[in-house]
């Protein structure tokens, strides 16, 4: 095995989810997110209208503060409102887990595979969104048709309004948050947007710093010099790159392989042997779904479910497997008649 190398890193990558990570916990403690759900929800007459809008809000905020994201902020809001209704949210949860996985599918900065892979291969914004809007608009579609079946209960909510706590402070946020977009789609220099978010959140809230989850940067780190090592074994190499050696073996591949280490790894490992960005893209996004480990955001939401819940871990793990092995057997064919096979 060759000794690892610093050239094995993608600071670019660990950068930005650096400074996506700070501004989203400014936004948390700004409680910017919580206004935005319960004023929605208050407008809400039955329990099926709650579910479909936690759903949607998933899918859609995923987009801009990542899968994982989103569901920390949203799941606990989601067993609030259950709480207080006396609803049984377990297949909302679920169903808001697809989401996240799908709705982050659409955006450079929706997931970490998908912030990889637009950096490795360097993708331009056009390249990224002609694969990927299909699989998001389809997966749109399958989930209101899973939320049809919820039951549809009568009933009046009324949360409590949610108060941003600094205004100022959350338009300050906000900016950064477009300025760290832009230095994505390379418009900025990320080096230059990582100067600035130190410089903001020393300036407004140093304690931001602090509250990065460098555990999953420190992952990434790890992963890379893991992955790095383990394509330069000559054997390993060869093998991997005469399996990979087609848009059909790469798609079904980085969607196998996702369902067992999960599919950020995947898409690490897999790119090193690779052209096929496409199929690579499409492959860890699809793979998202089907076992609760292919996704970190799915034992993200499990976790927060059977804290609360904890004597329905088994009927969460049962009901999880049905709605993902389904969606990932639909999906899995969908995308590959109409878009790999073309």
């Amino acid at each position: 095995m060759s000794k690892p190398r610093m050239d094995y890193i993608n600071f670019e990558v660990l950068v930005c989810l650096f400074n996506l990570m700070v501004v989203v916990k400014a936004f948390e403690e700004l409680c910017l997110l919580d206004k935005v759900a319960v004023s929605i929800l208050n407008r809400c007459t039955d329990s099926r209208k709650v579910s479909l809008l936690m759903v949607l809000l998933s899918f859609f905020s995923s987009m801009l503060i990542t899968n994982d994201v989103a569901l920390i902020t949203l799941v606990p809001l989601t067993l609030i409102i259950s709480r207080k209704s006396d609803m049984d949210m377990l297949v909302t949860i679920i169903l808001q887990t697809l989401a996240a996985n799908i709705g982050s599918s659409l955006t450079p900065i929706g997931n970490p595979q998908n912030l990889y892979i637009f950096s490795y291969y360097r993708l331009t914004a056009s390249h990224f969104l002609k694969p990927m809007i299909f699989f998001a608009v389809l997966g749109l579609v399958w989930l209101y048709l899973l939320n049809i079946r919820n039951p549809k209960i009568k009933y009046e909510m009324d949360l409590e309004n949610v108060d941003i706590k600094d205004t100022k402070k959350a338009v300050i946020w906000v900016v950064l948050f477009i300025i760290i977009v832009l230095s994505v789609f390379h418009v900025i220099e990320y080096e230059v947007v990582f100067i600035a978010t130190l410089i903001v959140a020393l300036t407004i809230n140093r304690k931001l710093i602090l509250k990065v989850d460098y555990l999953l940067l420190a992952t990434f780190i790890c992963f890379f010099i893991f992955i790095g090592n383990i394509s330069n074994i000559p054997t390993v190499a060869e093998f991997m790159k005469q399996n990979l050696n087609s848009p059909r073996n790469t798609y079904f591949s980085s969607i196998l392989l996702s369902q067992v280490i999960s599919n950020v790894p995947c898409a690490i490992f897999l790119s090193k042997f690779t052209f096929y960005w496409r199929e690579l893209l499409l492959g860890v996004n699809i793979g998202g779904m089907g076992t609760i480990i292919a996704s970190l955001a799915s034992v993200i939401s499990y976790k927060l479910f059977i804290k609360d819940n904890p004597e329905s871990s088994r009927k969460y793990i049962s009901l999880f497997a049905l709605y993902n092995v389904l969606s990932l057997g639909l999906f899995t064919f969908i995308n590959y008649v109409f878009i790999i096979k073309r």
